[in-house]
């Protein structure tokens, strides 16, 4: 859904800013914000050997440091899942809608609800200690706490359900929501590592994600939803 021309580009909650210097190299405008200071000194760092973005902000997602109708794109990857309610989520939401122009495009990402369902029954989450009831209580209410102290059960955050994301998205009053599954069935083969290191298997792959990503039968299975919709 990206245009093709040069974009002014919004990356709500960029983290270190892995996509925003994609798309700069890309040749569009990019803007960073983020709430965490750490996560903006990794962007600074990097502008030292990719070249400048075009402004950093450390901000918050529902509120925007930024003018209306100023951005052709507006990228959430990362706030919708940590905005645990849902009132929350919708400021976001209608914030990046407030600094879109008309016509501008929202691209947005959900973890699925189901995410640590399928990593512990496929990759033996299930034999660690405390992970059942965090799993139990995601596929309930999609609150997602790890009280364990693991790194990798992940933080504090909102699994959604794919029709939630999208439903979330129109309620902010944006036009044609349509989801895509992110990784779709493949983070769940088997011996992905060796399989993603062969040019043929991974292009196999790639190319029956694409078939199947907009599937809505299949959505849930992904570890992560995209949302697409315009202003």
């Amino acid at each position: 859904m990206l245009p093709t021309k040069k974009c002014m580009i919004l990356d709500v909650g960029a983290g270190a800013g892995f996509y925003s210097f994609w798309l700069k190299g890309l040749g569009h405008e990019v803007h960073i914000i983020d709430p965490s200071t750490k996560n903006l000194e990794l962007v600074r760092l990097q502008e030292r050997t990719s070249g400048k973005l075009a402004s950093i902000n450390q901000a918050d997602a529902r509120k925007l440091p930024f003018e209306k109708n100023n951005f052709d794109v507006v990228l959430m990857l990362g706030p919708l899942y940590h905005l645990t309610a849902k009132k929350e989520r919708l400021k976001a939401i209608s914030e990046a809608k407030r600094v879109l122009k008309g016509r501008g495009v929202l691209i947005a990402v959900g973890i699925s609800r189901y995410a640590s369902l399928f990593e512990g029954f496929f990759n033996q989450g299930i034999n660690l200690n405390g992970f059942i009831s965090m799993m139990n209580q995601d596929i309930s209410t999609g609150q997602h706490r790890n009280k364990t102290g693991r790194f990798d059960f992940f933080t504090t955050a909102y699994f959604h359900r794919p029709y939630e994301l999208k439903n979330e998205v129109k309620e902010a009053g944006f036009k044609s929501p349509r989801l895509s599954a992110v990784e779709s069935f493949g983070w769940l083969s088997s011996g992905f590592a060796k399989l993603w290191s062969n040019g043929k298997k991974r292009k196999l792959l790639l190319d029956t994600i694409r078939k199947v990503e907009n599937d809505p039968e299949l959505m849930a299975v992904s570890a992560h939803v995209m949302v697409t919709a315009l202003k």
